[in-house]
């Protein structure tokens, strides 16, 4: 059986994609962010609760902040990537379920008044979006270099307030020179799915 998706936008999306270390100087703009945004926004999460927050680090002095909290091995791509984004998770989001989630507005009281509560699902749900993120960073034709050799609570502090949870950070451009490692191996089919 053949995917509905086109065999060019599998490989631009999956196969051919890669995590990037080196990048062009080439400017990723905010058109750019913006059209990766308006598709991936519609990726599910559960009660449409949208707790991904996107932070763009551009100024110089801002990444030289940021890199100063990036593992030794991830400080030179990030000084050189045409755009670095912070994503992390909004431990306030419930606030918006009402109108993002008309179908049951009370969701935000019953399920999510206690802060742990928005915490575990913040996480799990911010991570969703941040993979949706780099699938449409890949649909707009740039690589991405997700990280998480990262000092996520020098992060927060420099970057982000206390109902901010820091998850990755992303490097966003056209691949450079010698961009790719090997590609790593994955499990087969067998290996990851049991039917009962």
């Amino acid at each position: 059986m053949s995917l509905a998706l086109d065999p060019a936008a599998q490989d631009l999306l999956f196969r051919e994609a890669r995590t990037a270390n080196t990048f062009t100087d080439e400017p990723v703009t905010d058109e750019q962010v913006q059209a990766i945004y308006d598709l991936v926004k519609y990726g599910p999460t559960a009660f449409n609760q949208t707790p991904l927050r996107i932070t763009l680090v551009r100024s110089a002095e801002a990444r030289e902040r940021l890199v100063q909290h990036m593992a030794e091995g991830n400080q030179a791509k990030t000084s050189t990537a045409p755009l670095v984004a912070i994503l992390s998770a909004d431990n306030e989001f419930h606030e918006e379920l009402p109108t993002l989630f008309p179908a049951f507005p009370q969701a935000k009281d019953l399920f999510f008044s206690e802060r742990p509560a928005r915490e575990g699902a913040a996480a799990l749900n911010a991570a969703l979006q941040a993979a949706y993120f780099i699938i449409g960073v890949r649909a707009a034709g740039l690589a991405a270099g997700p990280m998480t050799g990262v000092d996520l609570e020098g992060v927060r502090k420099e970057f982000l307030d206390d109902d901010h949870t820091p998850l990755m950070v992303v490097n966003i451009g056209r691949p450079g020179e010698d961009a790719w490692y090997p590609r790593s191996p994955r499990l087969a089919y067998d290996e990851v799915v049991t039917t009962v």
